[in-house]
């Protein structure tokens, strides 16, 4: 739970009436842009107020007719979902700078520069940032903006989305973890279990992680992984 002198207002009307909690701002945030976020641990209080500045609770006739509920989680939910998240200017600064790290980041995994076939540098991405003068919504997840963002930067910094398609063959001592780490970076499109307990499989992955992701594999397995682009 966060600490009330932590949190901020989160406000919704509706029939006349305001609703509002009292909230972690970034949790907040993270719950508006799709995140799974425990909404016990968002909350300063667990309560629906209608003034939480005079300490107004809001009335359960009206959260029965507006929400069809009295749970204070439910409600809440709904309140940051739907409503308004007051934020600080240093509070909304620091939300902007996080996503734009996530937008950042993104990029440099999906992309690559078709001159050379290789990602660019995050630090070159921030730079096109700022030179196309791009405004990252604190508010919209990153996913979200990315085609939007993609666009205002293609004149200044060449940019390639594509998805490579790669045939692994794991030996069997070492399918348990590499199994994790495969479907935490790819997308399996075909497995198969060999006699031998090896784990062969054709996978897609954003090109700009390929060698991210072949670093990885040859490092768990001490480089005992087989591995060919299709």
């Amino acid at each position: 739970m966060v600490r009330l002198e932590d949190a901020v207002i989160a406000k919704m009307s509706s029939h006349d009436t305001a609703f509002e909690v009292l909230v972690d701002p970034e949790l907040a945030l993270a719950l508006r842009t799709g995140e799974e976020v425990d909404i016990h641990s968002m909350l300063a209080i667990d309560k629906i107020f209608k003034d939480s500045k005079k300490g107004e609770a809001a009335s359960e006739e009206m959260m029965q007719k507006v929400f069809g509920t009295l749970d204070v989680f439910k409600i809440a939910e709904q309140v940051i979902r739907k409503g308004e998240v007051q934020v600080t200017t240093e509070q909304r600064r620091k939300m902007r700078e996080q996503r734009r790290r996530q937008v950042v980041a993104l990029i440099s995994k999906r992309a690559i520069n078709p001159q050379t076939g290789l990602p660019h540098p995050p630090a070159r991405i921030e730079s096109a940032l700022v030179e196309a003068r791009v405004h990252v919504d604190e508010f919209k997840s990153a996913e979200e903006q990315l085609p939007g963002i993609v666009k205002v930067l293609l004149p200044i910094i060449p940019l390639k989305f594509e998805t490579r398609r790669i045939a692994i063959k794991i030996p069997a001592s070492y399918t348990g973890k590499a199994n994790r780490v495969v479907r935490n970076f790819a997308t399996v499109k075909q497995e198969q279990w060999l006699n031998d307990g090896s784990w062969a499989v054709v996978v897609e992955i954003p090109a700009g992680i390929q060698g991210e992701f072949f670093d990885k594999l040859n490092d768990m397995t001490r480089g005992e992984v087989e591995t060919k682009v299709l």
